[in-house]
């Protein structure tokens, strides 16, 4: 899908996704829901041209960089879609980081304002950045002082419209360049064949809205059709997150495999109270969904949970499974729109059943990294991109996850899967969740190390006990060079802020 075949060259995404609903009739409708206060398209509207408004005003120009630190709710709607309303490009920043990641990414894409929760980063912290600094306080009463703008700013289709940094698993922060038109491709393609949302879905997502997974799901996917977003400011711990769906009702539910997998965990315990009657599909990505996951989570809801695998890079997701069609421990199959390639190490395609390096191609892909030239040259290869990824297909068509191509391991001279290793240790009953690396042993030679957070319900067993349990479990299931040679138990395993294992940091703490 091109958008150069369906949109006009002149082509605003705010106005899309929020202003055209009040001049085709659907003011009223309700476009968020948040335990902080609900508004409809009409409100949101008007807020977005006051925001822009209040950029206008502060000297905010074309295609400069509005930085934004806030939590999930009606005020990071209204700056998101403000700033891009106002011909600026907005820029969601983890709200996870810590002070000195703030001001490297400030800094890259040299922001002209910056909008901050004190209660995440406290004041000052950004001082002497050459950006203006504005309080969540402070940007509220700026947009009730400034008159709305009579429209959003003209804008190209190919116009800069908002930046995503994502570190990845390696902790280095890319500014991810996407265009007026990404959001678009990506509701026309997930959105519509995937998702099949409609405008009477409510849409709810662990993954939070600086997350490119998390932005789509809970903004521009319901936005595209005048549906509603739930939003929540909190953590997303099973009961919080129970309490929201009984609330809210969503009927779209978004999240990650650790959020499945402690939801699992608290519902296994008998004061946990959930109910997921209202949502008709839940979706999954950020890492892969064991299926051990799918099975249980299905037992015990009666849902399917829709993995799938995207980047920040491509916006949203590419390959997904299908409702009545879930493989468990499959990625699915490609999302129309999308073209897939699983390569070797010399670009030739390799056959049916083979780990390749996996290749995609799609409209909604970022033009470049900012102010990395030589990673955009190394990711971007005319129109595909290298995911870093490593999958196989199988003869019906589904993908399966090999994992990251920096983190296979070879053992005994043959290439490891940790993604499939992984996928055999979670099924135990004891493993809450897990992640395999290769660490060398006392000969250099690269054997499987298991790192594994253990079920609540497992306090008091002996650790070694349950090692050795593990182990003889792996090996049953496993071929030999494949098991586990050690099993280090910990209380939670490293992620990033948006729920991928850092490997790299299980791989430096090994050495």
């Amino acid at each position: 899908m091109r958008a150069s075949e369906h949109l006009p060259e002149r082509f605003n995404s705010a106005d899309w996704f929020v202003g055209r609903h009040v001049r085709e009739g659907r003011g009223s409708r309700v476009a968020i829901v948040s335990d902080e206060r609900t508004m409809t398209y009409a409100e949101l509207d008007v807020a977005v041209r006051r925001f822009a408004s209040a950029l206008k005003r502060a000297g905010v120009g074309r295609d400069e960089r509005v930085a934004l630190i806030l939590a999930d709710g009606p005020l990071f709607s209204v700056a998101f879609w403000g700033a891009i309303a106002a011909g600026a490009v907005a820029v969601p920043l983890s709200t996870l980081l810590k002070p000195h990641d703030y001001r490297l990414v400030v800094t890259d894409c040299s922001a002209r304002v910056v909008v901050t929760d004190p209660a995440i980063l406290p004041p000052g912290e950004l001082d002497g950045l050459g950006a203006e600094l504005w309080s969540a306080d402070d940007a509220a009463l700026r947009v009730e002082a400034s008159p709305p703008l009579d429209s959003y700013v003209d804008t190209h289709r190919d116009g800069f419209a908002f930046f995503l940094y994502s570190s990845g698993t390696t902790g280095e922060p890319k500014g991810v360049v996407h265009l007026q038109h990404d959001m678009w491709v990506c509701c026309e393609t997930y959105g519509k064949h995937v998702l099949g949302i409609a405008p009477d879905d409510r849409c709810f997502s662990v993954a939070k809205l600086f997350f490119a997974y998390g932005l789509g799901n809970a903004q521009y996917f319901p936005f595209h059709v005048g549906a509603s977003a739930v939003l929540f400011s909190g953590r997303p711990l099973p009961e919080p997150v129970f309490a929201q769906v009984k609330r809210h009702r969503p009927t779209l539910f978004f999240g990650v495999p650790t959020a499945y997998a402690n939801m699992l965990a608290a519902m296994d315990a008998a004061h946990a109270e959930h109910d997921f009657s209202s949502v008709r599909a839940c979706a999954s990505a950020g890492e892969s969904l064991p299926g051990a996951i799918l099975e249980r989570w299905m037992a015990r809801t009666g849902k399917e949970i829709l993995d799938g695998i995207g980047s920040t890079e491509i916006c949203h997701i590419f390959l997904s499974n299908r409702l009545g069609a879930c493989v468990p421990g499959s990625t699915g199959v490609p999302v129309p729109g999308y073209d897939v390639r699983l390569v070797d190490d010399t670009g030739n395609d390799v056959p049916r059943g083979d780990l390749g390096d996996l290749l995609v191609r799609g409209d909604s892909t970022a033009a470049f990294y900012w102010n990395k030239h030589e990673q955009t040259k190394h990711t971007f290869r005319g129109d595909w991109i290298r995911t870093g990824d490593k999958y196989c297909q199988n003869d019906d068509g589904y993908f399966f996850h090999g994992g990251r191509s920096d983190d296979m391991i070879k053992a005994g001279g043959i290439w490891v899967s940790p993604v499939e290793v992984e996928g055999v240790l979670i099924e135990h009953s004891a493993v809450l969740e897990c992640a395999v690396i290769g660490t060398a042993d006392a000969d250099g030679l690269e054997k499987v190390h298991a790192f594994v957070a253990l079920r609540p319900e497992t306090a008091g067993r002996d650790d070694a006990a349950i090692e050795a349990e593990l182990k003889s479990f792996a090996k049953t299931r496993l071929a030999p060079y494949k098991a586990p040679r050690w099993i280090t138990f910990v209380r939670e395993l490293p992620k990033t802020a948006t729920g991928k294992i850092q490997r790299f940091l299980l791989r430096a703490g090994a050495r």
